[in-house]
């Protein structure tokens, strides 16, 4: 088994065709990348319901604002940072040269 082909949870590197400088670049991306995600996800899971009742006094599509964002709201954005987080991290790891492909 070549060393691209080799299963990372098989014992070997995580990344085994770059250096440590590149490692430290990769981490330094993903580390970010998933810092953001988490504080979107923080915002709509935890801040938003927190103040619905404020949001409540507006509203959007006869629908209460505050009802809407986190029954609607929420679940639009959580998928889309999924699929966020997925392409960011295809592209930061290709630029790394540790992709799938």
């Amino acid at each position: 088994m070549s060393e691209a082909t080799r299963d990372p949870g098989a014992g070997g590197t995580s990344a085994p065709g770059i250096g440590k400088e590149a490692k430290e670049r990769h981490w330094a991306k993903t580390r970010n990348l998933t810092i953001g995600v988490l504080v979107v996800w923080a915002i709509f899971a935890f801040i938003l319901p927190w103040n619905a009742k404020a949001l409540n006094e507006f509203s959007f599509l006869s629908f209460p604002l505050g009802y809407y964002l986190i029954v609607q709201g929420s679940l639009l954005v959580f998928v889309v940072l999924i699929f966020f987080q997925n392409w960011r991290q295809d592209a930061i790891d290709d630029e790394a040269g540790v992709g799938d492909e």
